[in-house]
């Protein structure tokens, strides 16, 4: 049996009803996998959708989400080290976790066991390479064991961090447990995409968008932190700035999620690409039949 349940897919294909059914039949626990969630006081920008974790009588426990003040910067280390936590207490418990999110960059880190560390500054080699040129540090950087983003060769100080960061994994062995998991990701047809992601925007400004922003303003969250929050929080500051009308910033930031739902399906679909196995499911069907069909699959392997 598999380790690791885990579901994915575009925001607004309906991911967390269907995880919920599915540990509801699982007696299976919830690991949140959204960048965003992570932040306390952050609900309806990000689609917390709280309520959705019960079913009838019952509630389905889930992790990962509420554990950090807004206004801070939360990075991809901490999430792997925080699913870990979160892991292997439910293993130890017997108890199935489903990997459930968005975040595409969160759920591979996982199940393709990204190998990162935390590490420190190296003085010592700071100082040894303080007097060559940018062009020579790149071509130290393209010499090295890992590759990297071409981000790494934009700024001198992500050219030397990179180039510190591969001195300190050198001999050393990736020690994030392999997992062995099965990934399901939600698909679905474009224009139905677009209406779903559309409705859903509607409702969250009903529900206090709007004042949510205003809310964590006044308990002290930078503009320029809300703006790294995402969209949501981009475009509300706009119009609160007066940069943009209430008709303006609503049709504006539903583009914007439709492009960004774009790269999340490319994102998926680049994983499947590169040779992680998964299974795909129709998010045009009602979640009881989705369900089966997860459960079919997953007791066959």
């Amino acid at each position: 049996m598999k380790e690791l349940l885990c579901i994915m897919g575009p925001t607004a294909t309906g991911k967390t009803k269907l995880a919920v059914h599915v540990a509801s039949g699982l007696d299976a626990e919830i690991i949140s996998a959204d960048s965003r969630q992570v932040y306390r006081g952050m609900d309806i920008g990000t689609g917390k959708d709280i309520k959705e974790y019960s079913m009838l009588d019952k509630t389905i426990k889930y992790h990962l989400i509420d554990i950090v003040d807004a206004g801070y910067e939360f990075n991809l280390f901490e999430y792997q080290q925080a699913f870990l936590g979160v892991y292997n207490k439910l293993k130890k418990a017997k108890t199935l976790p489903i990997l459930c999110g968005g975040t595409g960059l969160y759920v591979e880190s996982i199940v393709n066991r990204y190998d990162l560390v935390e590490v420190p500054e190296n003085d010592e080699f700071r100082a040894s390479i303080k007097d060559k040129s940018d062009a020579e540090l790149v071509d130290m950087l393209a010499n090295t064991r890992d590759a990297h983003n071409t981000t790494d060769t934009m700024i001198r100080e992500r050219i030397i961090r990179a180039l510190e960061i591969d001195m300190f994994k050198q001999g050393r062995t990736n020690d994030f447990p392999k997992i062995d998991s099965m990934i399901f990701c939600m698909e679905i047809e474009k224009l139905l995409l677009h209406k779903r992601i559309k409705d859903r925007l509607l409702q969250r400004l009903d529900e206090g968008m709007i004042a949510e922003v205003e809310g964590l303003l006044d308990r002290g969250v930078t503009e320029q932190m809300l703006y790294h929050y995402g969209l949501e929080y981009r475009f509300v500051l706009q119009y609160l700035n007066g940069e943009l009308s209430l008709g303006e910033m609503t049709e504006n930031l539903y583009i914007a999620i439709r492009q960004f739902a774009k790269k999340q399906q490319k994102w998926f679909r680049r994983m499947d690409r590169n040779g992680t196995k998964i299974h795909w499911l129709n998010a045009e069907k009602d979640v009881e039949t989705l369900t089966q069909e997860l459960f079919f699959a997953w007791k066959s392997c």
